[in-house]
């Protein structure tokens, strides 16, 4: 044995320090040598543990002084602080290390079989690389495998290290199979090799797999250096980067099995897949060798890597050409729609039409209705293609049946194929799906998140512009990097919640249609498509998928330069208004060819982008959607039918009757559940209107029978769920960079009748005059049968006319908190100055404005504004009557005046202290708001609320 070593010691290291390491059960014992005598009996005396598995040496020229960590002897069991050879302590590459191993189970040694298909599988790669130009290598026995060792003569650097990595590369892909594979990790510097003559123990030794000593088998009389040039091409003989995509719309994988060419293995590549053929169909002088390649893009890649056979070039055309039959004259006559045709209109649509009502459009064909889905769907897709952005994902919910997974998929079908994740996964499947690409759509459909799959979905979106990396170990102990790519975004559709509140605020919340209207739509559509006998044409499909090809060509930031502008009827939830400002970004980056850049290239969004956004932001928290309550369609449907129920305790079976559901369903809606150890929150701790308490009933059993028992009653203010359903509303305000003197925003104080003809449009100057009225130091009441109004005027700050007012009106059999309600609606800013009964003749009140009754236009009209009379108008008043809006009236409608409220309006015992941020208050406008009323809508700071509370003490709050 010590004569094998010597001879294995003196080819790998002729000269020069040796590392060597043993590896034991969890032990290392290392040492230096330069003495391979010394080295000898050392090696002896470990081979001879049988707890050592396998002796290794380092394969590359060391440090010399490395030789004084352990000088000629071996350290047993080595500490942390102890070291080995590092990359950094190579002075040069020596050898190109190729090991082929066996498949077998980790931790065994391989049967005579799997040790005779390692080595016959190194005897042809050693014949492939002597074709191309190598020289006959070293050729050992591992004990379990095969070892191939070519001399080369590489620096210790990052190109030498490309080098060995990439040639590595190409043998496993060429070569590696369900049988053998050759290991690609000894591509670094200080990588230990076996020693030959020592012992390989990998489990136990059977009589079906025992142990065997590793050895030399041959060495050539010299060993000649690679030349560097021999190593490039291997190294570059396999495409790195995807080919043009071609127009051919070709599966490799089905084309390959419908043309009677057998694979012999296949395996991911660059993103693709390569499959290793097995005859080569170019040559009949060799069966090895063939492969192809089908990338990520579609674009395919065939050769052989032999030299005869073109040395890995591009054959693919000849391929397909030696497979597929010439066209017939008839096929030739007919004419093919040129390759860009698609392309040509995607663009066309892009640069100059409505490219979001193209893809709605297109979807609706397939799928009726659910156009706020679609939208948020669309949105999402978009948002893979904005720089500063978390991205958007969307979360589907409805009963079961009506469409969720319909709708999903139909969208789908819209994107290219290669962004299209098809089938369930696991969370484990997602890190270890290679052909996972970047920008990709993740459908889980009636899928139950589990813990892992959760957290995952946590990081994808929070780290959304970075891949999530997952480190484990392979079965052969070996440190592997799974990552899923950035970018990716993620719709679920469920029936009920789709997981905790963390992953719930991630997600655009929008509801499936699932309405009787809806189901006869439904049904139509499937009566005309089968009455057609064929399904819509494929073109405006095509066209969708090149419109998302094209806006993910590159992806780009987007500035929203009028951000400050944007206010919120409600920020409780602090992740939706960051939803709101990426849905702008996502509908500006869809249409991105119509919008300017700035100086770094992003796209400027517009006005419109926001109005676009604020609609879709409406509709989910609104009729079509639970943005701001996280609510399912079927909690949302429950709360709804109990607030028509007009009661105020209820019991799961009085909203089982109700609603027609099954009695575990409606439980599981009011109170959650627990599934798989994962808990799903129920309406008990969603809505602050329903609470639940025990009860005991007194029953009558008959006979004189007394029963009680237990009973759960469940209360529903309706007040606070109306007021905490009331969905949200955002708006662009006044912009901050205008000055306060610009003549659009200031209103004259000359008189009211003055104001009254601008609203007209009356400049002539016979307009009467009112110059002995004072516009802001006089008060006036004003009497009618049943009504009592105050209106108080004061100097604003500017010098202009500011009216605060409260309007009480007293009505017959009208109870006090209603008529608070009615207080609370003229809470808001009065145009102009009031007037005095002296002007009434030549002046009136401007109609008042409900904001929740406008609805934006996409573009400015040239409509006067039915307030002021202003030119162009932003918005129209819903349910038509030609009344629009001017952007600075409907501005105003939605800033609540400040008021100071008469005794009696304001009831203290309505408010309570609250904890979220109220900005002013509504009374003083002063200070801090902390006490809020959902009865009359209003916000108050705690000076106010002490006067409240002084009046009432005194009897002034009495009616």
């Amino acid at each position: 044995m010590s004569d094998e070593i010597r001879r294995a010691v003196g080819v790998l290291a002729p000269g020069g320090v040796v590392e060597v390491r043993a590896l034991a059960d969890g032990a290392t014992h290392s040492g230096y040598f330069d003495d391979h005598e010394a080295l000898a009996r050392a090696v002896e005396a470990l081979d001879a543990d049988p707890a050592v598995a396998g002796i290794y040496v380092t394969l590359n020229t060391v440090n010399p002084s490395l030789l004084a960590r352990r000088a000629n002897r071996i350290k047993m069991r080595l500490s942390r602080k102890d070291a080995t050879t590092a990359d950094a302590d190579i002075l040069g590459r020596r050898w190109l290390p190729v090991d082929i191993d066996p498949v077998r189970p980790s931790g065994v040694s391989s049967t005579d079989a799997e040790h005779a298909a390692a080595l016959d599988a190194a005897g042809r790669i050693a014949a492939y690389l002597t074709e191309q130009g190598f020289p006959e290598p070293l050729r050992a026995d591992s004990g379990n495998g095969a070892h191939l060792l070519y001399r080369i003569d590489l620096a210790n650097d990052e190109a030498a290290t490309e080098v060995v990595k990439g040639v590595l590369a190409t043998l496993d892909a060429l070569f590696s199979n369900d049988t053998i594979t050759v290991d690609t990790a000894n591509y670094n510097a200080a990588r230990i090799w076996k020693l030959y003559g020592t012992m390989s123990r990998k489990g136990d030794s059977t009589p079906e797999r025992p142990h065997r000593r590793a050895k030399v088998l041959s060495v050539p009389p010299e060993m000649e250096i690679v030349p560097l040039e021999r190593l490039r091409h291997l190294a570059e003989l396999l495409p790195k980067d995807e080919p043009p995509k071609k127009s051919s719309g070709i599966d490799l994988a089905r084309w390959l099995a419908e043309h009677g060419l057998a694979v012999r293995s296949t395996r991911p590549w660059q993103g693709g897949t390569l499959y290793v053929l097995d005859e080569c169909p170019f040559s009949g002088a060799h069966k090895d060798g063939a492969f192809a390649i089908q990338f990520a893009n579609g674009a395919i890649f065939a050769g052989c890597h032999h030299q005869s056979c073109g040395g890995g070039a591009q054959r693919w055309p000849e391929l397909r050409a030696m497979y597929e039959p010439k066209p017939t004259r008839k096929q030739e006559e007919t004419p093919t729609p040129p390759p860009d045709e698609y392309h040509d209109r995607a663009l066309a649509i892009l640069q100059h039409g409505d490219p979001l009502a193209f893809l709605l459009d297109t979807f609706n064909k397939t799928h009726v209705g659910d156009r706020t889905v679609a939208e948020s769907l669309a949105m999402s897709i978009a948002s893979q293609s904005v720089e500063n952005t978390n991205g958007l994902h969307v979360a589907i919910s409805g009963n079961s049946g009506k469409g969720k997974t319909h709708a999903c998929t139909t969208m789908q079908n819209l994107i290219p194929e290669a962004y299209r994740l098809k089938g369930t996964v696991s969370d484990k499947a997602l890190y270890y799906d290679d052909d996972l690409q970047a920008g990709t759509v993740l459908l889980f459909d009636d899928v139950a998140l589990s813990d892992d799959l959760q957290e995952v979905l946590k990081s994808a979106t929070t780290n959304f512009r970075e891949p999530i990396e997952h480190r484990t170990l392979t079965t052969e102990r070996k440190l592997r990097v799974c990552t899923i790519p950035a970018r990716c975004v993620w719709w679920l559709a469920k029936v009920e919640d789709m997981g905790d509140d963390q992953v719930m605020n991630r997600m655009l919340t929008v509801w499936i249609d699932d309405s009787v209207e809806q189901d006869k739509r439904v049904l139509a559509h499937m009566k005309e498509r089968e009455a057609a006998g064929r399904d819509p044409a494929d073109d405006d499909i095509l066209v969708a998928r090149a419109i998302w090809e094209a806006v993910k060509e590159e992806t780009l930031p987007v500035w929203i330069p009028f951000a400050r502008r944007i206010e919120f009827s409600t920020t409780q939830n602090r992740r939706n208004p960051g939803m709101l400002f990426d849905l702008i970004k996502c509908h500006a980056r869809l249409f991105y060819l119509q919008r300017d850049r700035d100086e770094d290239g992003a796209v400027v969004a517009r006005e419109e982008d926001f109005w676009a956004a604020a609609k879709l932001y409406s509709a989910l928290s609104g009729a079509a959607g639970g943005q701001e309550t996280k609510l399912t369609k079927n909690e949302a449907a429950a709360l709804a039918t109990v607030a028509r129920m007009g009661v105020e305790v209820f019991t799961v079976r009085g909203l089982q009757s109700a609603l027609g559901l099954s009695y575990q369903k409606t439980r599981r809606i009011l109170q959650g559940y627990v599934s798989r150890g994962t808990t799903y929150s129920g309406l008990l701790e969603k809505c602050p209107a329903i609470s639940l308490y025990d009860a005991s009933v007194t029953e009558d059993g008959g006979a004189g029978i007394t029963v009680r028992r237990r009973e759960q009653f469940f209360t529903f203010d309706n007040e606070v769920y109306r007021a905490w359903s009331g969905g949200t509303f955002v708006w662009l305000d006044d912009d901050p960079d205008v000055d306060s003197n610009d003549s659009r925003f200031q209103q004259s104080d000359s008189s009211c009748c003055q104001r009254e003809n601008a609203r007209k449009g009356d400049h002539s100057k016979d307009a009467p005059q009112h110059e002995d009225i004072h516009p802001y130091d006089h008060t006036h009441v004003q009497q009618n049968e049943g009504t009592e109004s105050t209106h108080e005027a004061t100097r604003s700050d500017d010098g202009g006319a500011r009216v605060s007012d409260v309007a009480v009106t007293q009505h017959e059999n009208v109870p006090d908190h209603e008529q608070n309600r009615e207080t609370s609606q003229v809470l808001r800013p009065l145009i102009d100055s009031t007037c005095c009964q002296r002007a009434e003749t030549c002046c009136h009140s401007p109609p008042p404005v409900n904001p929740r009754d406008s609805i934006a236009l996409p573009v400015a009209k040239d409509e006067p504004c039915h307030v002021c009379g202003r030119r162009p108008t932003s918005s129209v008043k819903r349910g038509g009557g030609g009344e629009y809006l001017c952007y600075d009236c409907l501005t105003k409608a939605k800033r609540p005046a400040k008021v100071q409220p008469l005794p009696g309006v304001l009831d203290h015992r309505t408010f309570e202290r609250v904890k979220t941020e109220l900005g002013r208050c509504d009374v003083c406008g002063a200070k801090k708001a902390i006490y809020r009323s959902r009865e009359v809508q209003t916000n108050i700071c705690d000076q106010c609320y002490a006067r409240l509370v002084r009046e009432w003490n005194r009897g002034e709050g009495v009616r």
